[in-house]
């Protein structure tokens, strides 16, 4: 026997649809970011392979480019953090796995995130000394 609910009343007491408008924005706002970031990152690629690695240690030490550098790897880690949870959030359904998934997410994108930053902080600051 088929139901005589209209689509609307179905979807009453699901819940709020408002809750993602956040993660949504967050998304388009770090995409939009990194537009002009990766374009500067792959200036930058194209200008480090024609030097060696003092070239690279002294270019990393500019502070215009070691900031810049930065702020890709740290939106770049976010956004890919971001979308990630959207993905589990959407598409995995057992509690008890999504749970650990976000988890996880959260942990390798912090994690790789922090060692690319400090990597580049070490040679920024230390001049490539190790």
């Amino acid at each position: 026997m088929g139901s005589y609910r209209t689509p609307l009343s179905r979807a009453r007491g699901l819940g709020s649809a408002k809750h993602g408008a956040g993660h949504w924005i967050s998304e388009r706002v770090s995409s939009i970011a990194l537009v002009p970031l990766v374009l500067w990152a792959v200036y930058g690629v194209i200008r480090l392979a024609a030097g060696d690695y003092g070239f690279a240690v002294q270019w990393i030490s500019d502070p215009l480019n070691a900031v810049l550098t930065v702020l890709t790897l740290a939106i770049a880690f976010w956004h890919m953090h971001s979308g990630l949870r959207v993905v589990v959030e959407d598409y995995i359904h057992k509690a008890l796995t999504k749970s650990g998934l976000l988890i996880l997410n959260l942990f390798v994108c912090g994690l790789f995130g922090a060692l690319a930053i400090f990597s580049v902080l070490k040679v920024a600051l230390s001049g490539g000394a190790f």
